[in-house]
């Protein structure tokens, strides 16, 4: 099959999925035994009947929950999210406005992870017993044994508050005003405006929380790396490249890796969402205005056309890499694409 008519069923298969997470996401959040209308509105308000008939009436929470469900997925249908309870914007630009911040900081830790952990990895099996090999494998289980707020903490009270060594949390100093917004990523926006000092000192407010976050991912990527190239190494394709003269160099790099590469690009790919979708903790902690903080406050107000809009962002991002990890298999292994 030619890659493009996979990619396309592919894509034509994800709509069904993503309906059945909107169910799911629908009925997990109605589930919950609260009320939207003792998270939103005061005391005194709650005890208007007028009030409460007219909050229930605007969010159609006055409709049976079914209703509810089949009017979202019309609205849906439409490429309409609804609007928000708590911000009483358009759930689309509370996302547009919230999300570009956590693309920047998880392509930031992906981006580390991926380039330490690998270092790391590679050193360690071509140097197997070794004390490097040691000490990458230290590093590899503390990064997947530290739980990440802890790490968050220690991280910004030492180097933050005691050291001194890097910015605060947010994304700017306070007397630094904002770029004009393009992307909505400051390094990104800072560099398209020419302003030289601001871009230092957004990268210098992305550093810390970008290396604590990449810290699961960075572990994990060394383990990977290290198990699938020692496997790599002890194929006799490797000892027949060895026995034709060529080079370690291109040994390692050209044989051996490409083919280590083969699981590491799951890996990769689903840590990948994982830091989209699961950095609620990490921008809590350093203030950082991305999704994961959008979500929080969705789910304290019980604000039901945010949280299924964060669901279905969610849904969508572990579909695109999923199918992105798809296309890599294809590139890589030639073995699928003679398949």
């Amino acid at each position: 099959m030619p890659i493009y008519q996979y990619i396309l069923r592919r894509l034509v298969l994800a709509i069904p999925l993503l309906i059945g997470i909107t169910l799911l996401a629908f009925a997990i959040s109605h589930a919950v035994p609260a009320d939207p209308l003792t998270a939103n509105l005061g005391q005194k308000a709650m005890s208007d009947p007028k009030i409460v008939a007219a909050f229930r009436a605007e969010w159609g929470l006055d409709r049976p929950v079914h209703e509810q469900y089949l009017i979202y997925l019309r609205n849906l249908l439409q490429g309409d999210l609804g609007r928000s309870i708590k911000s009483r914007r358009p759930v689309m630009e509370d996302l547009a406005a919230y999300l570009p911040a956590t693309i920047e900081l998880a392509t930031t830790a992906i981006l580390l992870g991926v380039t330490v952990g690998m270092g790391l990895g590679l050193l360690s099996s071509l140097w197997r017993n070794s004390w490097l090999d040691h000490v990458a494998r230290f590093i590899s289980l503390l990064g997947v044994s530290v739980p990440v707020f802890w790490l968050a903490l220690i991280a910004l009270y030492i180097f933050y508050a005691r050291l001194g060594w890097v910015a605060g949390p947010g994304r700017l100093d306070v007397g630094i005003p904002p770029p004009p917004r393009v992307t909505g990523m400051l390094t990104i926006d800072t560099l398209l405006a020419g302003n030289w000092a601001a871009f230092q000192n957004a990268l210098a407010h992305l550093l810390l929380p970008s290396l604590v976050l990449a810290s699961y991912t960075t572990g994990l990527i060394t383990r990977v790396t290290r198990s699938s190239m020692l496997e790599v190494l002890s194929q006799e394709y490797i000892r027949t490249a060895h026995a034709k003269g060529l080079s370690s160099r291109t040994v390692v790099l050209r044989h051996a890796l490409r083919n280590a590469l083969i699981p590491l690009v799951t890996v990769i790919g689903f840590s990948y969402g994982n830091l989209l979708a699961g950095a609620v903790l990490t921008e809590t902690i350093f203030a950082w205005p991305g999704i994961g903080q959008y979500a929080y406050r969705a789910s304290t107000s019980l604000d039901f056309p945010a949280i299924m809009g964060v669901s279905m962002v969610i849904a969508l991002i572990f579909v695109i890499t999923n199918l992105i990890v798809d296309v890599l298999y294809h590139v890589l292994d030639p073995r699928l694409r003679a398949a």
